[in-house]
């Protein structure tokens, strides 16, 4: 696996899917910033219908609307459609995740933690997915919702570093510092 971090804004997403699971991951996109991503749904929960709003179109994705996305998360159809939206997807080179089917898809859906800017991924190649789920919740104990402002901080006290004309290695050097004195990379979970 290829660890990547996408950015919506220059990526056409959808989700084809009818039930609870499709809404999960159609918020998840939305959550990430992928707030124009489409729902292709021929039977939806009426909770995923409110939440695709104008992104909605009202039956499964045929060719030529594949041939216009760049990734598809396949979710809550039944196994032949997952397998013919994946297939037809795929040969009009669409990324494609069939949830919970590791062999028809080609990326997998990471467990994260969001903290402002900062994104942390949990992978298992589709595995084994409550053990990054598992550790997922570890992270979250260790990295509090303050990171956002932490990652702010060294945000702008890289660019005021660059505009003095600091080189990357001695920013590196500053950086690992102030974390170490600050102990922002110590957690010890209670028992």
């Amino acid at each position: 696996m290829i660890p990547i971090a996408l950015d919506p804004q220059f990526a056409r997403i959808a989700v084809a899917g009818n039930g609870a699971l499709a809404l999960r991951r159609l918020r998840a996109l939305r959550a990430a910033g992928a707030t124009e991503a489409l729902l292709f749904s021929d039977s939806p929960i009426p909770e995923l219908l409110a939440e695709a709003g104008l992104y909605r179109l009202p039956e499964m994705p045929n060719d030529a609307d594949l041939g216009h996305l760049h990734a598809l998360w396949i979710v809550d159809v039944a196994q032949d459609v997952a397998e013919d939206i994946a297939a037809r997807a795929r040969a009009l080179r669409v990324l494609v995740n069939v949830e919970d089917q590791p062999s028809l898809c080609d990326f997998h859906s990471v467990a994260e933690v969001r903290r402002g800017d900062l994104l942390l991924t949990i992978s298992t190649g589709g595995s084994a997915p409550g053990l990054a789920g598992s550790i997922r919740r570890n992270l979250e104990y260790c990295f509090t919702p303050d990171w956002a402002d932490r990652v702010h901080e060294i945000a702008t006290l890289r660019a005021g570093w660059r505009a003095e004309g600091l080189g990357m290695a001695e920013a590196a050097k500053r950086i690992d510092t102030l974390v170490a004195e600050r102990c922002w990379l110590s957690c010890r979970k209670p028992e």
